[in-house]
């Protein structure tokens, strides 16, 4: 099955601060450059917060059905890779199938929380998570997700920034709110939602203002990040 592409927004004029790239850089805060998964090879979903149990739901993921689309990937620094291939599972699938049924019922847990191997952690509403292309995605441009872009399993959402977009997926809790969350690095820098098309880059200035506070950093970024990835895979072709 193959969500249509015109619908992921990729024909057409790129989103307000948007600058497009001819590759997809491996990429994130700094602290992370050198953090990779424990496990790249073996898909380890759990399910936790305020559900009835906390459960891994690795299995049942087979049981999903399999999609593809085209969407684009923005980052929060401005730059945009246009056109990539994602397969996996819709999000709202798993969540019916393997979430929803863990839940008491009258209980709503609409604020959502994503882990991933390396530590990293972001959140987004269920509602945005519902989306019709948000994946649970392992395969990217015909072949297994590599390390560099969050093996063996990422979530993608394509309406929000690419920091929304956790790699190396470990568990995903749901819980009433917010209360006891603390956000990974500089609260301005976690915007609850971070939608591309509302420029939602952080929090407490408007997004075109963050365009000139990020842009600065994507080459000492990805130079960053191009290093790390050189030392694993010289590690790794060394074991």
């Amino acid at each position: 099955m193959r969500v249509d592409e015109e619908a992921q927004g990729t024909p057409g004029a790129l989103p307000p601060g948007q600058r497009a790239i001819a590759h997809f850089p491996r990429f994130g805060l700094p602290e992370f450059a050198y953090r990779f998964p424990r496990d790249k090879e073996n898909v380890s979903l759990m399910v936790g917060g305020e559900v009835v149990e906390q459960v891994d739901v690795s299995e049942g993921l087979a049981r999903l059905t399999r999609v593809e689309q085209v969407s684009d990937f923005h980052c929060v620094t401005t730059w945009t890779r246009r056109e990539l291939l994602w397969s996996g599972y819709r999000f709202k699938d798993f969540y019916d199938a393997l979430v929803a049924p863990l839940i008491p019922d009258g209980l709503s847990l609409d604020f959502v929380v994503i882990k991933g191997q390396d530590g990293y952690r972001t959140t987004l509403p269920r509602e945005d998570l519902m989306g019709e292309d948000v994946l649970l995605a392992d395969r990217l441009d015909g072949a297994p997700l590599g390390m560099a872009h969050g093996a063996p399993l990422r979530l993608v959402a394509p309406a929000h920034y690419g920091y929304k977009n956790v790699k190396h997926l470990r568990k995903i809790e749901f819980w009433r709110d917010g209360t006891n969350y603390q956000p990974r690095g500089l609260r301005f820098m976690a915007h609850p939602r971070a939608r591309v098309a509302l420029e939602e880059r952080g929090n407490g200035a408007p997004g075109w203002f963050f365009r000139y506070l990020y842009r600065p950093t994507i080459r000492p970024a990805i130079a960053l990040f191009a290093r790390a990835q050189a030392k694993y895979e010289e590690m790794e072709s060394s074991r």
